[in-house]
């Protein structure tokens, strides 16, 4: 017999590709479970099916970021801070922090297919009563319009969204005088994508280095992050989804010299609105 549950959950995490460099993504999480059916006629309750994937992937790549050890141009090392994650393709990167903010994969390139075989191997290893198979499906978002690929850390965050390389796959809506804008939507989706959003408050590095540095110190740990200028954004204020929101709202409004109102996703199903004028 077997039992699904589709959407079971969500993961938002970042990764690394030696194609894109860093990038965020969120998918979907599909379940199967294979077993024999009990003298109450179920494999598993439902009731108890989602909070015991959940909680196991919550403690483990949700929030994380996914490093394929074995790609080209990657080191893994020991440091003061855990561990330091070092690439040169495509372009040089470096962030340093506590271990469970990383999900080291043997692996030369991550992928949604493989990482749902992974973790549902690793939810095997102690699986519930009569359980004997499980499988999980990734998949992303289906976003009929404009998204855009992020990466960040919130240092105030009691929760994991404090590791300082976690990140989404979000859909992004614009209002322009009150009407859709899809050419805006595009727009900035495209100049967002997989970049760092970083609060200017934490960056340490000089002004006309073209890299940029950042560090903070959060209940976890301190956590480091360096990486070229160019595939970041500088914010005067903390990345939350919120402070994005307005923070676009306010920067489109200046260029367009009308109202606008922007929805902005944090991964899937949720996020924040603002509006701002000229």
């Amino acid at each position: 017999m077997t039992l699904f549950v589709n959407r079971l959950t969500q993961l938002d995490v970042s990764l690394w590709c030696p194609n894109r460099g860093l990038i965020g993504a969120s998918w979907h999480v599909d379940a199967e479970l294979d077993g024999a059916l009990g003298e109450d006629g179920m494999l598993f309750d439902f009731g108890e099916v989602k909070p015991w994937i959940k909680s196991r992937l919550d403690a483990g790549a949700d929030h994380t970021l996914l490093v394929p050890s074995r790609a080209p141009g990657i080191s893994v090392q020991e440091c003061r801070e855990g561990l330091s994650i070092r690439t040169q393709l495509p372009y040089p990167m470096e962030v340093r922090g506590p271990r469970q903010a990383f999900t080291l994969l043997p692996w030369q390139a991550v992928s949604a297919e493989r990482l749902g075989e992974h973790l549902a191997k690793e939810l095997m290893r102690r699986p519930p009563p009569r359980v004997e198979a499980i499988r999980l499906a990734l998949r992303d978002e289906a976003i009929d319009g404009a998204a855009f690929t992020y990466s960040h850390g919130l240092k105030r965050h009691a929760g994991n969204c404090q590791r300082i390389a976690h990140g989404h796959r979000s859909r992004l809506e614009i209002w322009r005088q009150g009407q859709r804008d899809v050419g805006l939507e595009a727009r900035w989706a495209a100049w967002l994508a997989d970049r760092y959003l970083v609060d200017a408050e934490d960056v340490s590095s000089d002004a006309d280095s073209d890299a940029l540095t950042c560090r903070y110190r959060a209940p976890q740990g301190n956590f480091v992050m360096r990486l070229p200028r160019a595939r970041c954004a500088i914010l005067p204020c903390p990345t939350t989804v919120e402070h994005i929101a307005a923070w676009l709202a306010e920067r489109i409004a200046r260029e367009c010299g009308e109202r606008i109102k922007v929805k902005a996703f944090e991964g899937i199903d949720k996020g924040a609105m603002a509006e701002a004028g000229p």
